[in-house]
């Protein structure tokens, strides 16, 4: 787990480094709802539904950071996201799913979160994603029977398409996740809110200095 997050920070770690000296710089929050979102466990070798789905009532906040201009840019974002009544349909075990996307993303047009004007723009990315499912109100069987769920990687990428302006935007995304090791799998698809802090104070207060 750790070793592929530092994989992840340092390559973009060397291309912030790269861009840094002739970039904008912007920092602040990314929000998100998934319209819905289905993960499947690593097989535990019982035959039972290792799945598990939720619609609607699945929120994520987490930070961000910007590098780049006013029509493109590179970010860096982490958000932990709960499903509140998300279960397995076919084989109920409990309730509840939390996923932790980590992402590098290239954004352009509206979405580089680093331009005045308002305009349509388009994002692409990829990462690692932590999820576990059944959090909470285990079923009596899952529970007497020693079940269990354990967080669970995915490596992501992710597209969304949406419209941007002073350092906010809003923008749809489809995300999925797949780790070859243990056949798991990852799907969401919802809709994105950045706030770059800094393009949003400096908008309001010109005269500002972060």
């Amino acid at each position: 787990m750790f070793r592929n997050m530092k994989l992840i920070f340092t390559v973009i770690a060397v291309v912030f480094s790269i861009n840094i000296g002739i970039s904008q710089f912007g920092y602040g929050l990314t929000a998100s709802n998934n319209l819905y979102h289905y993960y499947q466990n690593p097989s535990d070798g019982t035959g039972e539904s290792t799945s598990a789905g939720n619609a609607l009532l699945n929120l994520g906040v987490g930070p961000k950071i910007w590098v780049g201009a006013e029509s493109f840019s590179i970010s860096l974002e982490a958000q932990a996201t709960i499903g509140l009544t998300g279960f397995s349909v076919k084989d109920y075990k409990g309730l509840g799913t939390a996923s932790f996307p980590i992402m590098a993303k290239f954004n352009f047009g509206g979405l580089s979160a680093l331009d005045k004007e308002g305009k349509f723009g388009w994002s692409i990315g990829a990462g690692i994603q932590y999820t576990k499912t059944e959090l909470y109100y285990l079923s009596n069987n899952f529970e007497a029977n020693g079940g269990t769920r354990n967080l669970f990687k995915n490596y992501v990428g992710q597209v969304g398409y949406g419209f941007g302006m002073s350092g906010f935007s809003a923008h749809g995304f489809v995300r999925y996740g797949y780790d070859p090791d243990n056949k798991s799998k990852a799907f969401s698809i919802g809709i994105q809110y950045d706030f770059n802090l800094r393009k949003l104070k400096e908008i309001s207060d010109p005269e500002s200095e972060l």
